[in-house]
């Protein structure tokens, strides 16, 4: 039976840019962990951001829910369709144009289909440097980065999207076209309407395309692996680094030895830069803009006044590029190796930076008690109080399938006493699915309110990505 919906979005879109089979949505309805699927209505992949709004404006008068997708490498299944074929998923993968590069004004502008990398080269290009830097960045796509307000390994330095970004264009639930690519670094005229979406997780507009911040390049790095007896010691380390390096320090983060291991067990090419073993470990990273910078000498230096401090017990300097891509191997291929490894719960949380240690030891001691033999697999962006803190029993099988089927039980446990300690249960990868319900628990009714009637003034038909980040 003819989808008169689907023959009008093809009328908008071209036919060969609506998938309708199985086989052709199957890639943009599950996520990259496989944990959640859904099915589609339709796929739709517009070109332009006048094609977004065209298929928005469609939609809405069908009353037909929408669930716009960048690159799909959340973490959360907030990109995802439901089960129940009725949402129109929109995919932004053919708005991939670089629009314009300033690079007097240090600025990019660039489509929300544009994958990080794509981005980082364009900037690169003109002698600039686009910062943000994650694991997938080969594949992820700056609607998404935008939409989760993502992080990476050099917050410390230059901050997450949100920081990173100048100017939004932006379809909103209606189909109406809001500009706002405005490259101005000063515009007190009123609110700054561009951080309603970032972090919104399309559930108050698409984003189409984005003006950021550019930066100078950095001609030197200096790279270093360190071995540390404990989270405490590497926290004081990062208040050392800090007040040496300055913002030279780039990078901070910390690794504990369980995801050290795996990264080995899982990944042969990977080789174990120290000669022992350590309950934890940190990668620092220093860059400069002056080619002449010695950030060599200054690391060795550091870490010398340190190791007589007790905060080191071991280091190991990249004295070569390519030993410094090893080194970030070993914290890079940790998601990885653990999703090779099985299935793990997964915490995505931020701490106050001095409270680090305080929750690895007490959360550590909780999750013991209850689970005698949990494996925790803690790493991740000391430097911005952000950890990935991921248990599961280390034999697998039963007994893991077990200890995940206590996921909420184990989540009040890690969230608990997150929120006692001024955290939040999720840093950097947005609520999605995964935990919409849970930040009932966390935020004040005041703050859900507030979200409510944002979403209510701006889509009050609840079109938008439902059923992710609130209702």
């Amino acid at each position: 039976m003819p989808d008169l919906l689907v023959d009008a979005l093809a009328a908008i879109v071209g036919v060969a840019n609506v998938f309708t089979s199985e086989a052709d949505c199957a890639p943009y309805e599950e996520d990259w962990r496989g944990r959640y699927r859904g099915r589609a209505r339709c796929v739709v992949r517009p070109a332009s951001t006048k094609e977004v709004a065209a298929v928005v404006r469609c939609c809405a008068a069908a009353g037909v829910p929408m669930v716009p997708q960048s690159g799909n490498t959340g973490l959360v299944g907030g990109s995802v369709p439901h089960a129940t074929a009725n949402e129109v998923l929109i995919s932004m993968a053919r708005l991939n144009h670089v629009r314009a590069i300033d690079a007097a004004n240090y600025t990019i502008t660039v489509e929300a289909g544009c994958t990080l990398e794509a981005v980082q080269l364009a900037a690169a290009a003109q002698g600039r440097l686009f910062p943000l830097s994650l694991a997938s960045e080969g594949t992820c796509q700056i609607g998404g980065t935008l939409g989760s307000n993502a992080g990476g390994v050099q917050v410390l330095r230059y901050g997450n999207m949100r920081d990173l970004t100048l100017g939004l264009e932006v379809v909103l639930p209606d189909g109406q076209i809001w500009n706002g690519l405005r490259g101005l670094r000063k515009d007190n005229t009123g609110y700054d309407l561009k951080h309603l979406f970032i972090g919104s997780e399309g559930t108050l507009g698409i984003i189409t395309a984005a003006v950021l911040k550019l930066f100078p390049v950095q001609a030197v790095r200096a790279v270093a692996w360190v071995a540390v007896p404990d989270p405490a010691a590497a926290i004081t380390l990062l208040a050392h680094a800090r007040t040496l390096a300055g913002e030279r320090l780039s990078a901070f983060e910390i690794v504990c030895s369980a995801a050290h291991e795996l990264v080995l067990q899982k990944f042969p090419v990977c080789t174990r830069p120290l000669a022992a073993p350590s309950p934890w470990y940190a990668l620092l990273e220093l860059t400069d803009s002056d080619a002449q910078a010695d950030l060599q000498s200054l690391l060795e230096n550091m870490l010398g006044a340190a190791f007589d401090q007790g905060l080191v017990t071991d280091a190991a300097l990249a004295a070569s590029e390519t030993q410094a891509l090893a080194l970030w191997a070993l914290r890079e291929n940790i998601s990885d190796a653990q999703k090779l490894d099985g299935i793990s719960i997964k915490h995505d949380i931020s701490l106050p930076v001095s409270a680090i240690p305080e929750f690895l030891d007490r959360c550590g001691d909780a999750l013991s008690a209850a689970y005698p033999g949990v494996r925790i697999v803690a790493f991740g962006h000391a430097g911005d109080g952000n950890l990935h803190y991921n248990p599961s029993m280390p034999q697998g099988g039963d007994e893991n399938a077990g200890f995940i089927a206590q996921t909420s039980a184990v989540n009040r446990i890690v969230y608990d006493l997150v929120a006692s300690l001024g955290g939040s249960i999720s840093a950097e990868h947005g609520l999605g699915q995964l935990k919409r319900e849970e930040i009932r628990r966390y935020k004040s009714p005041l703050e859900l309110d507030m979200m409510h009637r944002i979403r209510q003034a701006l889509d009050p038909a609840g079109l938008m990505n439902p059923g992710k980040l609130v209702d």
